[in-house]
């Protein structure tokens, strides 16, 4: 594995008569596998060196994530102590240290998890998660939004040690008020905050973990229905948008392919990742898209633009591996695409181009889409089946977007009837 990856003669002899070395040599192999670069093997090869001797690991026994942190801190100022021109890599390369250490001992099955950093109402929230899942049937990341909120207002807020019993609503209280003032929550961020925290002491309440009546003692911010109007960016902005992904270089010709898909079929970021290859049919000109939320499959026509532009993507730039997602990462490991990805994706896109736009996630896509179909004279029922609506109520928002039709409104002349 090492005289594949390292050219230099003295380099090579190094890795060989390192320590674990059988070790070191079936991790690099499984980032190969995952289709990991050579110079990426051999930056990662060098790093096990380092991380071997400043771990003083032997064939045997757990290190923890207290004793990987340390031994970062400690390589980290010896080996940039002497160096100006190199300090300013220090935080970045002590990151790259904790990382590789950290996934390499896990692979190994020797990462022993200190009890500060570990999950302390781990098997509380996987109860609580299939209770969404197995009683509520809810969407998979509606059950992981839930699970996270509540995990964090019991660890971060309500400081929580003990069991569920002894929780009061005063506890409660005072925890979402910290919380609130912590994070500076819109109160529509509170809203759904608190919406979680309902559902989870609800359940608890259900299986006696808790004292009865505290769902119903916890009180929102009142929201009423339709009061806001869709966070959209004009279609003027997602034409520049979509023009700053034109070009050559891969990363832009994936890019493109999943703006075109969340600007022109208003998808949704899950939507978007879970697209697989046999989702389309190029003999036909369809996509079919599987709704998360509605929990069925919609089939829509193929437009010529946005059928070249996932074609040059995946004739072009998709790596070759068996995985059928059609949109996986750039980087070993070759996998596909985390929600945050595809966040991050549209984010970087709209700042590049001014601070225009105010909201700049996948969703303001969405809404973009919905708002110029409106605008061109679509129905409700129309568009809320391109978004894949189940109930109207969903679509009824974008009435607020309408300009043709609230133009005629204003033109009304009352004059006769005052």
């Amino acid at each position: 594995m090492f005289d594949q990856i390292f050219e230099r003669s003295d380099a090579l002899r190094r890795q060989l008569a390192a320590p674990l070395r059988e070790e070191r040599t079936a991790y690099l192999r499984h980032w190969a596998e995952g289709g990991a670069t050579r110079g990426s093997l051999r930056q990662r090869a060098q790093y096990l060196l380092v991380i071997t001797e400043r771990l003083n690991l032997q064939s045997d026994g757990s290190i923890t994530t207290t004793q990987i942190k340390r031994a970062a801190d400690q390589w980290g100022r010896r080996q940039f102590k002497h160096d100006n021109t190199k300090r300013a890599l220090m935080p970045r390369s002590k990151s790259r240290f904790v990382c590789i250490a950290t996934n390499w001992l896990r692979f190994l099955g020797r990462l022993q998890i200190s009890r500060a950093h570990s999950q302390r109402f781990g098997q509380l929230m996987a109860d609580f998660g299939n209770y969404l899942d197995q009683e509520r049937a809810l969407a998979p990341r509606t059950i992981r939004d839930h699970c996270w909120r509540v995990e964090n207002f019991l660890s971060q807020a309500l400081h929580l040690t003990g069991a569920l019993t002894g929780v009061t609503i005063r506890q409660i209280d005072k925890g979402l008020a910290l919380k609130g003032r912590q994070s500076g929550h819109t109160r529509r961020t509170n809203h759904t905050y608190i919406s979680s925290l309902r559902v989870f002491f609800r359940y608890a309440e259900k299986h006696n973990l808790c004292r009865r009546g505290l769902a119903d003692g916890i009180t929102a911010p009142r929201i009423y229905r339709n009061e806001t109007l869709p966070a959209a960016p004009t279609w003027e902005d997602v034409r520049r948008l979509l023009a700053d992904t034109e070009g050559d270089c891969p990363t832009s010709i994936r890019n493109r392919a999943i703006l075109m898909l969340l600007a022109v079929y208003g998808m949704r970021s899950g939507e978007v990742r879970s697209l697989c290859l046999e989702d389309i049919d190029w003999e036909n000109d369809r996509l079919r898209v599987w709704r998360s939320k509605a929990r069925r499959t919609q089939t829509f026509p193929l437009t010529a633009t946005v059928g070249n532009s996932i074609l040059c993507y995946i004739r072009d730039v998709r790596p070759r591996t068996t995985l059928r997602e059609i949109f996986l990462t750039r980087r070993s490991p070759i996998r596909p695409l985390a929600s945050s990805a595809v966040f991050e994706i549209v984010r970087r896109h709209w700042r590049s181009l001014g601070p225009s736009v105010r909201r700049r996630g996948p969703h303001a896509l969405r809404h973009a889409c919905a708002t110029r179909l409106i605008n061109c004279g679509l129905t409700l029922k129309e568009i809320g089946d391109l978004l894949g609506h189940s109930s109207a109520d969903s679509t009824r928002i974008y009435t607020k977007v309408d300009l043709p039709h609230l133009r005629t409104v204003g033109d009304l002349d009352l004059g006769g009837l005052l």
